[in-house]
């Protein structure tokens, strides 16, 4: 570490001027609740700083300022720099480490044993930097700011105003920004017109029961205070402020201000500089996506109004009959016994007809997913003497909300017996409907039950805009003067209430079944993604939401949720045949990917009409030919922490013309999503990045450019649009009505070249359920597929070859790759020789056309073992 007093001296005079230029807009926007600290003293010792800060002014507003803070900075990976301010005096609420583990700076007295430095107040700036990272740490003392930048360029990251608000239940925090030059990412859950973050735009972060699907711009389900900001040149950094509590965040191009409403100023920075080393960054701190099962990859049917067994029965066989897959059968609360968790109604859905069909399912190699709901029937809960420390107390007692059942008990899912008991009722449960996953909604949690205010929790000083129209936390909730185990207010720990349930399922799932779970939580936090998966909620059938849920699923990428989907077709409000179509256009390739409807609008299976049957057929169809793509992503999302789904620019971070698409999508880095999200359209105005793209319907329909621009793509009714970037090697099987009998079908392999004729691809194959995904000596397969070409003297050889990285996967039935098309091959060669591991093919059925697409077929090339194809061509 160095300490030093001068400015870093590859800082940019436009990158000064800019943060000078934002500074200055900033000091207009401050809260007037303002107030100054100045630095007493810094300690550092290697990667680490820390600073002792004190009072000087306040303000009354919002209750007394606190006199005296501790800072402390680390630089706990090359990567990731930590910056903690707390009160010096007295402990203050964090997220548990049992929750989120994460390293821990060593306090401060540890600092000045090690450093040998004195106590004494510093002049000037003290700078933290290490030539290992690309961060740098600098305290500014007065009056006191601090500055992160990357030290490769002296880009100012981010730069603190001079006003540090820091009182019991009011913080508040503002950093400037190159209002011209930052494009910032992320911040939710809300539902946004656009993915890129708009000037002036507010961000409430409060976990919130709403119908969502009229509300914009609104706090929603979900709470993620992490950002990624995108630079000019493509250099990405991200920025997590670690707190559970209610805040607003405001940004405003030029700044961004955090008003928070208890808790510590927990930063979190990730120096990329590539976006898709951010999200890795990132998730190494707050932990991996979870490995999904291979079903999960399916289509799901739910619909909220299912009325019996006999429904359920129909609607299977109607999809069935219409040849669309239909992986898994969701059941809504209909199943219930009086709304209540783990019962069945008797006389709709009793055991002795749900269980049969269920095992009729199973055997067709379908799924049945059931809702769980985190309240408990009063009557239902366990006695007294049996219930402690079971349940969120208030004043003494267990709270009583209602919901769904009526009078309820919360679970305290941050107590181990809660979890236990929540554990048992699911394995009860599973013995008499083994469901397959498990739903769970309404865990904000919800509440319909009106209260009486208990003590200052209660009413916040600072209203932070819950609904937009700043509502008392307490609105449609448990309220927050409620007590969790070990005394913590739920006032702190309510956005904790969705990740914490989502745990105890995921582990309860684990334990019962000794199989990978399948979670899909309403409510997440941060780090939910180690558990669980993720959709919009509640959204309407209309145009307008069809093209939102574009945003938030690429949002959701980047919290490190990559399992995320909207409900098809809309939940809320009755759909249109032409609005379905393009819906399952759009849904085939959401990861995931759920048709969902409430139970007063219009039936809209896939199958009720033909036109959109066929969409589905068509769209569906190359979802489960994509299966073995779309797999190995996930295995990169568990690995890496890469998004399945996401924006173009993860793949072309220098063409700034990227940074605003949101009409549109990758799945990894080469599959770009065009879909119709406007009625009557007959094209798309899509964007391509420069190089080549090959559509995935029609091979022969290239587009090649040298620099990027929109094109104008024909979209009949029952088409999508999807193509494939140059450069990559997609792994495909052939559709089935569910992904077992996909799995079944032999490998084609489809090979895009660039223009100098290279690309690369690979596989990922295990089981598909057990636990582990990738683990170190697991049954998994890895091959990694390579193409690149040679022009000697007229005579063009393309090669396509296979590196095996392990292969311990063994199913009963040997994976081969039967077929391997190119695309991007000289037109109209004279002639074509085609080799296999150096032996000429003549028994091959081939075909080259006039267009550059060339297939090689009859092949039998087991997956597990290296081989070489050449294509020799003469001209």
């Amino acid at each position: 570490m160095a300490l030093t007093c001068v400015l870093h001296p590859s800082y940019h005079l436009m990158t000064i001027v800019s943060s000078l230029l934002a500074f200055l807009t900033i000091l207009t926007c401050l809260h007037c609740c303002g107030a100054d600290y100045e630095v007493e003293s810094v300690v550092g010792s290697g990667d680490l700083l820390s600073a002792k800060l004190k009072l000087v002014g306040g303000t009354a507003e919002f209750g007394p300022d606190v006199k005296r803070l501790n800072l402390t900075a680390s630089l706990e990976t090359e990567n990731q720099l930590h910056v903690r301010i707390t009160d010096a005096d007295h402990p203050r609420w964090e997220v548990p480490q049992n929750v989120i583990p994460r390293p821990v700076p060593p306090p401060e007295h540890v600092l000045l044993d090690s450093s040998g430095m004195s106590n004494a107040s510093m002049p000037g700036n003290s700078t933290m930097s290490s030539t290992s990272s690309d961060l740098t740490f600098t305290i500014h003392t007065a009056p006191f700011r601090f500055t992160v930048s990357r030290r490769s360029t002296g880009d100012v990251l981010f730069d603190t105003s001079a006003t540090l608000v820091f009182k019991n239940r009011y913080l508040e925090l503002t950093s400037a920004l190159p209002a011209q030059r930052a494009s910032l990412y992320g911040l939710g859950e809300q539902t946004k017109r656009t993915f890129r973050l708009q000037q002036n735009d507010t961000f409430t972060i409060w976990n919130e029961d709403l119908e969502r699907s009229d509300l914009l711009d609104i706090n929603l389900y979900s709470s993620h205070p992490f950002y990624m900001d995108v630079r000019p040149g493509g250099a990405a950094h991200g920025v997590l402020l670690l707190n559970t509590n209610g805040m607003d965040i405001k940004y405003g191009g030029s700044y961004i201000t955090y008003k928070v409403i208890g808790g510590v100023l927990d930063f979190y920075f990730f120096a990329g500089p590539s976006p898709l080393a951010v999200v890795d960054q990132y998730t190494q701190l707050i932990g991996r996506p979870a490995p999904m099962p291979y079903w999960s990859f399916g289509f799901h049917q739910c619909r909220y109004g299912y009325k019996n067994v006999a429904e359920l029965e129909g609607v299977v066989a109607g999809y069935a009959k219409a040849k669309i897959p239909l992986e898994s059968i969701w059941s809504d609360i209909d199943y219930m016994n009086g709304y209540q968790d783990f019962t069945l109604d008797p006389v709709n859905y009793p055991a002795n007809l749900l269980r049969p069909f269920v095992d009729r399912l199973h055997n067709n190699s379908q799924k049945y997913v059931v809702i769980i709901d985190p309240a408990i029937k009063k009557e239902a809960a366990p006695p007294k003497n049996e219930a402690s420390d079971l349940f969120l107390q208030r004043n003494g007692t267990n709270y009583v909300g209602r919901v769904w059942p009526g009078e309820v008990y919360y679970p305290d899912f941050m107590s181990p017996r809660a979890a236990e008991y929540w554990a048992r009722k699911i394995s009860e449960f599973r013995r008499t409907i083994p469901a397959d996953g498990l739903w769970c909604d309404m865990n904000e949690p919800s509440n319909f039950k009106a209260w009486e205010p208990l003590n200052e929790y209660d009413d916040s000083p600072y209203r932070i805009n819950n609904t937009g129209v700043r509502r008392n936390l307490n609105n449609k909730t448990v309220p927050v003067s409620a007590v969790h185990f070990n005394g913590v207010s739920e006032y702190d720990a309510h956005n904790l209430y969705g990740l914490l349930e989502s745990r105890a399922t995921h582990d309860a799932l684990l334990r019962d079944t000794a199989r990978r779970p399948f979670v899909l939580s309403r409510a997440t936090f941060v780090g939910s993604g180690r558990y669980t998966a993720h959709w919009t909620g509640d959204n309407a059938a209309r145009w307008d939401e069809l093209a939102h849920s574009i945003n938030t699923i690429l949002n959701f990428g980047l919290f490190g949720i990559p399992m995320m989907g909207a409900d098809i077709c809309g939940f809320n409000g009755n759909t249109t045949q032409e609005l379905c179509s393009r819906w399952i256009q759009l849904g085939a390739f959401y990861p995931f990917a759920r048709a969902h409807a409430e139970k007063t609008t219009v039936r809209r299976e896939l199958y009720v009409w033909e036109s959109t049957a066929q969409s589905a057929r068509k769209a569906l169809g190359m979802r489960y030919r994509l299966l073995p793509y779309t797999y190995t992503l996930m295995y990169e999302a568990h690995t890496t922490g890469s998004p399945i789904a996401r924006p173009l620019f993860f793949s072309y971070p220098q063409d700034a013309d990227t940074y605003g698409v949101d009409r549109q999508f990758l799945l990894g880095r080469g599959v770009l999503v065009s879909p119709v999200l406007e009625p009557g359209a007959t094209t798309v105005d899509a964007y391509f990045p420069a190089g080549r793209w090959f559509s995935l319907f029609d091979h022969s329909a290239a587009i090649t450019l040298q620099t990027g621009k929109r094109v104008t793509l024909q979209a009949p009714a029952d088409s999508a649009n999807v193509h494939l970037a140059g450069g990559n090697i997609l792994p495909m099987q052939q559709p089935g009505l569910t992904t077992s009998a996909a799995r079944q079908s032999e490998f084609h392999l489809l090979v895009a070249l660039t223009e100098n004729g290279t690309a690369s691809g690979e596989l990922f194959l295990d089981d598909g359920e057990s636990p582990e995904m990738g683990a170190l000596g697991g049954n998994w397969t890895l091959v990694r597929f390579s193409c690149n070409t040679e022009d000697s003297k007229g005579i063009i050889t393309t090669t396509v070859s296979s590196h095996v990285v392990q292969n311990l996967y063994a199913p009963s039935r040997t994976p081969v790759i039967g077929k391997v098309v190119f695309m991007g091959l000289q037109s109209s060669p004279k002639s074509f020789t085609i080799y296999v591991n150096g032996a000429e093919l003549k028994a091959a059925r081939t075909k080259s056309r006039m267009n550059g697409v060339f297939s090689v077929s009859g092949l039998s090339l087991v997956i597990g073992q290296q081989f070489e194809i050449k294509v020799v061509m003469s001209h």
